[in-house]
């Protein structure tokens, strides 16, 4: 078998995934190394698809119960909710397996280990392989971050990346590091009666979120029985044998918090640390997240890097389009750069999603603007889908009406927010959403009652 290509990728996740498959259309030899035995990488197995998959089983699951704490819920109604994450990641790599063998991916399963800049070897179990390549895409993705000190017995103290391996609902877990992936996890239990708690050293989570949106965000999970305790910071986790609550948390301001479970999401680090880059002179930060630029080369010249390994936004949409827009990259095709104006997706319960900027960016930059605000209880669809907490926010340049940025928490907010997606891309102005029809009854039609709520501010 020849062993030459002109692509290599490693990682099978988003990135990786669809790098491969735009360099075969354009009539490129690639390889794509994957080292689990399943391709889709994080993103398909314990990130993106096994979180939402979740998500939408516990609000299935809460409809039906209706119930405020554990008592309602049984170990097999846990294991029937993972029962239903499994069958749609079954799905999803019978399906990337199907796209990458139409169109001709040689996919190779082990470790990937660089020998030098053309070269990388392959290493399994039954054998080693030698791949040699004119360039090389690393989307290895990401792994949780855990603190020096801290054993993880993969028990009672976990990260993000076991949480599908429990086997009952704890009655109370605590959830140290209030980024996405928390606050994802700490509304899903929440809602499933767990007593949850979150833990974290800033005094304000998720400061990329529109401050309104945000502390909305915080009341609705509180209102769930989540206890935040901000500008605390873990000094020791202590497992307790003999207790039914088994983790207690030592925190360095002396208090202590008590629950069955930790989960540590503490950030994620780039998994570049077996890939030999030293040999290869590519540069990595103190996370181990490849530096690359504008269009996602790295400080060696046919090495290319997307997706979670490169740090911000790490989300698994950009990850896709960074993947896709390398390869042309690499292969010289008129393309443009990456789109600044992608969507932000939070699967909290409820849902946030943004895009463009926010009000604290724009007083930074000295930028005049006007808000409007939709909320879902005033639209005849937010009531017949009974969310009364829902809520759409413009913002618009006071003087140039342009569409500035999109701000929405509530149901399918992850899905209504593309209409503002495309209406800043296309530098659309506040005019659009006054003279345009939305279909009766929808949520879309927040975008008109925002707008004319932005309109009467600029008429005073």
């Amino acid at each position: 078998m020849d062993y030459k290509y002109d692509l290599v990728c490693i990682g099978s996740g988003p990135a990786g995934q669809r790098a491969a498959v735009q360099a075969c259309k354009l009539g490129k030899k690639v390889a794509l190394i994957e080292k689990s035995n399943d391709v889709g990488g994080i993103c398909l197995h314990t990130g993106t698809i096994p979180s939402k998959t979740f998500r939408e089983a516990v609000l299935l699951q809460s409809s039906k119960t209706k119930v405020k704490n554990i008592d309602g819920l049984t170990d097999k109604s846990l294991d029937q909710l993972f029962q239903d994450v499994q069958k749609i990641i079954d799905n999803e790599v019978m399906v990337n397996n199907d796209q990458l063998s139409r169109n001709d991916v040689h996919v190779f399963h082990g470790e990937a280990v660089f020998l030098n800049t053309k070269e990388i070897l392959v290493k399994s179990e039954k054998d080693n392989i030698k791949l040699q390549s004119e360039f090389f895409l690393i989307s290895v993705g990401a792994n949780a971050i855990k603190p020096k000190g801290l054993s993880l017995n993969k028990k009672d103290i976990i990260t993000s990346d076991e949480i599908f391996n429990l086997k009952v609902i704890p009655k109370s877990l605590s959830i140290i590091g209030c980024g996405v992936i928390g606050i994802e996890y700490a509304s899903m239990f929440a809602k499933l009666g767990v007593e949850v708690t979150i833990i974290d050293g800033r005094d304000r989570p998720l400061e990329f979120l529109d401050s309104e949106i945000l502390d909305e965000l915080i009341i609705q999970i509180k209102k769930m029985g989540v206890v935040f305790k901000l500008n605390e910071n873990v000094k020791d986790i202590e497992i307790i044998k003999d207790e039914q609550r088994a983790v207690l948390i030592h925190l360095k301001s002396g208090k202590r918090v008590l629950s069955e479970l930790a989960i540590l999401c503490a950030g994620r680090k780039g998994s570049t640390e077996n890939l030999n880059l030293e040999k290869v002179n590519v540069n990595v930060d103190d996370r181990g997240r490849i530096i690359v630029d504008k269009k996602f080369r790295s400080s060696t010249k046919n090495i290319f890097a997307a997706g979670d390994v490169i740090g911000f936004p790490s989300l698994a949409a950009t990850s896709f389009e960074q993947g896709r827009l390398a390869s042309l990259h690499m292969f010289k095709k008129n393309t443009n750069l990456m789109s600044p104006n992608f969507p932000v997706g939070i699967y909290s319960i409820p849902e946030v999603s943004m895009v463009g900027q926010n009000e604290n960016q724009l007083i930074e930059k000295n930028i005049p603007y006007e808000t409007g605000i939709a909320r879902y209880k005033e639209i005849s669809r937010g009531n017949i889908l009974d969310d009364k907490v829902g809520l759409l926010k413009l913002i618009v340049h006071r003087d140039t009406k342009k569409i500035l940025g999109v701000h929405i928490l509530g149901t399918n907010a992850t899905e209504l927010i593309h209409i503002g997606q495309c209406t800043i891309e296309l530098e659309g102005g506040l005019e659009y959403f006054l003279n345009s029809v939305f279909n009766y009854p929808t949520l879309a039609e927040c975008y008109k009652v925002a707008a004319l709520n932005v309109s009467n501010k600029l008429n005073i």
